[in-house]
């Protein structure tokens, strides 16, 4: 057998396996089934070719000795191949299928190719986990091109809100760099985020940590996105205008890291080149709202030349 297979001995082998990586595969095997030997070549051959240590990991259990473990899994057919993401089962291949198994396993390397670039970059905070089969894409955004409106200028710039590093709220306690935008006369904000590509968007992340025991800052409470303007809205069409999406986020949206994950309804997301955020009100009576960071979720297209930005028009 292949040396990145892991031969499972015991229950506590197998528990401690599925704690030391983010994903398991485990073919689940008896020295007497033949096709559990017809198949074995090929799945030696893919944990060859895609494991990752401590990102995916392949194992081997002798059904035979190892009774505990595939009564626990409910495994009753053999080969079973059993795929787990942080310690749960998220997909069964059952029998030798190995037009099943190459494609499962396939689409498997890809995920966590992209997540092990994400931990190579190693400066890069993640203020929310990224959904399933998507990456983030906020390296896409022409940070030239961004404008924020009735921003304070005793803030920071509007560059800080793609910032990849952890916020200094959320490391030290308290900000003592200014890496956060706030408003100035009121709760509303106008954020306008051209792309440098067409990008398929999928989530929306927003951070943010008002100050504690300050009354006057509040997170965003009701937000308006738009696509495809061509350039920032006024603060009257933003109000008149009808939004790709409108959202309004409650406390329980937020999580332990200042960050609420909103879900898009990507059939309209599609074809975006532009992205405005209106801060409509803030989530309380706070006279001014904050935002910490910005993450966009998705997918990205071919390069756009940014001397020549057109308007796609919104597509349901």
């Amino acid at each position: 057998m292949a040396d990145s297979l892991a031969h499972v001995t015991s229950k506590a082998q197998f528990d401690d396996l599925l704690k030391s990586s983010s994903i398991v595969v485990v073919d689940f095997y008896a020295d007497w089934c033949a096709p559990c030997k017809q198949i074995a070549p090929l799945y030696a051959s893919l944990a060859d070719k895609i494991s990752r240590p401590g990102l995916l990991t392949f194992a081997k259990v002798d059904n035979d000795k190892n009774q505990d473990i595939a009564s626990e899994y409910g495994v009753t057919a053999l080969p079973t191949f059993l795929l787990f993401r942080d310690g749960k089962v998220i997909h069964e291949v059952q029998g030798a299928n190995p037009v099943e198994l190459k494609a499962v396993l396939e689409k498997l390397a890809q995920e966590v190719g992209m997540l092990a670039e994400d931990l190579a970059s190693g400066s890069t905070w993640k203020g929310a986990e990224i959904p399933r089969g998507y990456r983030d894409v906020t390296d896409e955004v022409e940070i030239k091109g961004c404008e924020l409106l009735n921003a304070d200028d005793d803030a920071g710039p509007v560059q800080v809100l793609f910032d990849s590093s952890k916020p200094s709220a959320l490391d030290q306690g308290k900000s003592t760099s200014k890496d956060w935008v706030q408003s100035g006369s009121d709760d509303q904000l106008l954020l306008f985020i051209p792309f440098q590509s067409t990008i398929k968007l999928h989530t929306l992340q927003i951070t943010s940590f008002p100050p504690e025991g300050d009354s006057d800052v509040s997170r965003p409470g009701v937000v308006h996105l738009f696509i495809n303007r061509t350039s920032n809205m006024d603060f009257g069409e933003a109000e008149d205008a009808e939004p790709t999406q409108a959202i309004t986020l409650e406390p329980k949206d937020w999580n332990s890291d200042g960050t609420a994950n909103v879900s898009l309804r990507f059939v309209k997301f599609q074809k975006t080149t532009t992205l405005t955020v209106f801060v409509q009100k803030g989530d309380g009576e706070a006279e001014t709202v904050r935002i910490d960071r910005i993450k966009l979720i998705g997918e990205a297209g071919v390069k756009r030349d940014m001397g020549k930005l057109q308007k796609v028009d919104d597509e349901e």
